[in-house]
C-alpha cells in the first residue's frame, strides 16, 4: 500500500462506495505509514467505515497500549477506533493489555476491542479478561484448520489473507467449474465460500480488485459443499501465521 499511496487511497474510497466499510490496519504496516494513508482514505468518510488497528505485542503493556493508540489515531486522523486488536500475543501480561482496552474504551477512544492470532487456549484467556469482540487469524481455502482449533467458541472469526496466504491465490477445477456457471472469477468463489464462516478482510490495492470483491455471488448449498470436499479443513495442526 505504501508504494502507492495514490492508487491505494482511491481503491479504499470505492470499496467504500460498494459498501465494504470495515478497514483494517495496524501501526506495524509501514511503520505507521498505512495508518497514515488509511486516514486520508477516509477523511471525510469517517461515519461511513468500520475502521480497525492494532498494537504491537512490544508496546502492549498498560502504558504502552494507551499511548500506541494515540499515535494511531493522530495517524489515521480519527478521534476513535471502532475496533483495536492485541496483534498476537507477546510478553506483557495480557491483563495489563486488557486492562488498558477497558480504559481506552471507557474514554470513548475506542469502541471495541479484540485480539489477532490467538490459538484456541490464548482466545481461551483473553476471554476470561474481557468482551473480546473477535480472533483476526489466517484463514484462506487451503489453511483452514481454525474451523477445528477455534470451534465451538462464542468469538467472531476475522479472516485476512482469506485469497492466500504468501503463496498468494490458486484455484482449482471445482472453483473454475463453479464461477463459469455463476459468470465469476473463482476468487470471487472462494471469497463467497469462506465469507459463510467468518469475516473476510481482503488486502486490495486496485480499484479493479476492489470491485470484484464487492461484487461475490451466493453460492447453492450443493456448489459450497463442493467447494468444501475440494478443500476439506483437515485436523488441527497449530495455529498457521504469515
Amino acid at each position: 500500500m505504501e508504494r502507492d499511496p495514490k492508487g491505494s487511497v482511491a481503491a479504499l474510497r470505492r470499496g467504500v462506495d460498494l459498501g465494504m466499510t470495515h478497514i483494517d490496519t495496524a501501526e506495524m504496516y509501514g511503520a505507521g505509514r498505512v495508518e497514515e494513508i488509511v486516514g486520508e482514505a477516509i477523511r471525510g468518510l469517517r461515519d461511513r467505515v468500520f475502521l480497525a488497528s492494532k498494537v504491537l505485542p512490544s508496546n502492549a503493556s498498560y502504558d504502552g497500549t494507551i499511548a500506541a493508540c494515540e499515535r494511531s489515531l493522530k495517524r489515521l486522523g480519527t478521534d476513535r477506533l471502532d475496533l483495536y486488536l492485541l496483534h498476537w500475543a507477546g510478553s506483557h501480561p495480557l491483563e495489563e493489555t486488557i486492562r488498558a482496552f477497558e480504559a481506552l474504551k471507557k474514554a470513548g477512544l475506542i469502541r471495541h476491542y479484540g485480539v489477532s492470532n490467538f490459538d484456541g487456549g490464548e482466545l481461551d484467556r483473553a476471554v476470561s479478561l474481557g468482551r473480546v469482540a473477535c480472533d483476526q487469524v489466517l484463514y484462506h481455502l487451503r489453511e483452514r484448520t481454525i474451523e477445528r482449533g477455534l470451534a465451538g467458541r462464542d468469538v467472531p472469526i476475522v479472516a485476512y489473507s482469506p485469497l492466500g496466504g504468501e503463496g498468494g491465490f490458486s484455484t482449482s477445477p471445482v472453483l473454475d467449474q463453479i464461477a463459469r456457471t455463476k459468470g465469476a472469477t473463482p476468487r470471487q468463489i472462494a471469497l463467497a465460500f469462506l465469507t459463510r464462516r467468518a469475516f473476510a478482510i481482503v488486502k486490495s490495492a486496485s480499484t479493479s480488485h476492489v470491485e470484484e470483491n464487492a461484487a461475490l455471488p451466493e453460492l447453492s448449498e450443493a456448489e459450497a459443499a463442493a467447494v468444501d470436499q475440494a478443500f476439506p479443513a483437515g485436523p488441527w495442526k497449530g495455529l498457521a501465521t504469515l
